[in-house]
């Protein structure tokens, strides 16, 4: 486990409000330290994803100011700088895979950093060999399973080498197999995180502190809950799943 370092994302006294909408988030302040697995568990309709897409730039605050890697983040060519730097893998996979191929799709993001084709190519296949992919660099990304283009999204994530990822919903829809596989990756690679999820064992395992969003603010979740099946763990007031 890294250990905990320089502020990576501070957000303080966040507000945003969806047109029409009441507000999702009401002074929310956050802040990721270098070296920190964070998780998110939260009801549907809270703002998780949200908060995720206004981390990358993708939605703006109305109200607040929000620091990465020490600089203020204000303008797009800001964060066209900072998602260089921080890998999101968003919760349905169609939505971030697009090339033909698995190693096009894997291989794009360091094409589209700069990296030379024989670089990019490489850096390509040794993903997918860390992440179990061997083999899958010519299949058509349309036609792989659910779990297999989970897998192949995060790798497209990783060739970039970002110092960061935000994970949402990884576990969605996959099986046990795959579902373990993600849990071994993120035990392997050595990178700060914040995963989005309902699967609370799946938290307490890869993370070192969880979250909650309530009245638009994040806050740390920290009591101990008993349930009817006779056990007790962290966090036990929050929808999740076993």
């Amino acid at each position: 486990m890294p250990e905990h370092g320089q502020h990576i994302i501070e957000m303080s006294g966040v507000e945003f409000a969806y047109p029409g909408a009441g507000p999702i988030f009401s002074g929310l302040d956050f802040t990721l330290h270098q070296g920190e697995r964070a998780g998110l568990l939260a009801p549907n309709g809270t703002g998780k994803t949200t908060f995720f897409h206004m981390i990358m730039g993708l939605i703006k605050p109305d109200k607040g100011t929000i620091r990465i890697f020490g600089e203020a983040i204000e303008r797009e060519k800001d964060f066209i700088r900072i998602r260089q730097r921080i890998g999101l893998l968003f919760q349905d996979a169609d939505d971030q895979l697009f090339c033909p191929t698995v190693l096009e799709d894997v291989a794009f993001g360091p094409l589209n950093m700069g990296k030379s084709k024989s670089e990019a190519l490489t850096i390509a296949r040794d993903i997918l060999n860390f992440l179990g992919l061997k083999g899958y660099e010519n299949k058509i990304t349309f036609h792989l399973s659910g779990g297999e283009k989970r897998l192949v999204s995060l790798a497209a994530v990783l060739a970039m080498e970002p110092e960061v990822l935000l994970l949402d919903e990884p576990l969605t829809g996959l099986d046990v197999r795959t579902r373990r596989a993600i849990h071994d990756i993120l035990q392997d690679i050595n990178l700060s995180y914040i995963i989005i999820s309902h699967n609370i064992e799946f938290l307490a395992s890869t993370t070192g502190k969880i979250y909650t969003l309530e009245e638009g603010k994040i806050i740390v979740d920290t009591e101990i809950h008993h349930h009817r099946h006779e056990h007790a763990h962290m966090f036990g007031d929050r929808p999740h799943q076993h």
